[in-house]
């Protein structure tokens, strides 16, 4: 199968900043070892602080021949409407996923706004959460 895991804004300081939270392991540890749980498919990483950038690449994705896209939109999640529409433009189907578990964080987190457009959401799991929404595609 063909993944892409596309990363929002300020996953790239993942492993750095509040590490109680989203873990230590860096966006680049977490990928090597998603790369290493699905040795056997194409897994493609992407990530950007730029919400243009990520709905580029979503768009983009629908000409790939992607099977899923596994998406953890950070902070976008909750008021993006410009990835909402980039999701529902496409026929490439998308998990979305968070690294926590969102419904325990802050009331703001418990809202996302691409959920609708999504396959389903996996929360709570740290870089499983990846995995497991990858692994949804091959049921």
């Amino acid at each position: 199968m063909k993944f892409l895991f596309l990363n929002g804004v300020n996953l790239n300081m993942t492993g750095i900043r509040e590490k109680g939270v989203y873990g230590t392991s860096t966006l680049d540890e977490i990928n090597a070892a998603i790369a290493k749980h699905f040795k056997g498919d194409t897994c493609e990483f992407y990530q950007s602080n730029i919400e243009g950038e990520i709905c580029g690449r979503i768009q983009k994705a629908q000409n790939e021949e992607f099977d899923g896209i596994i998406l953890n939109a950070g902070a976008y999640t909750h008021y993006s409407y410009a990835i909402r529409d980039a999701i529902a433009c496409v026929t490439v189907p998308v998990v979305e996923v968070h690294l926590s578990n969102v419904h325990a964080r802050d009331e703001f987190r418990h809202n996302s706004v691409l959920s609708e457009v999504c396959k389903g959401v996996i929360c709570g799991f740290g870089k499983n959460s990846y995995i497991l929404a990858a692994e949804s595609f091959k049921l």
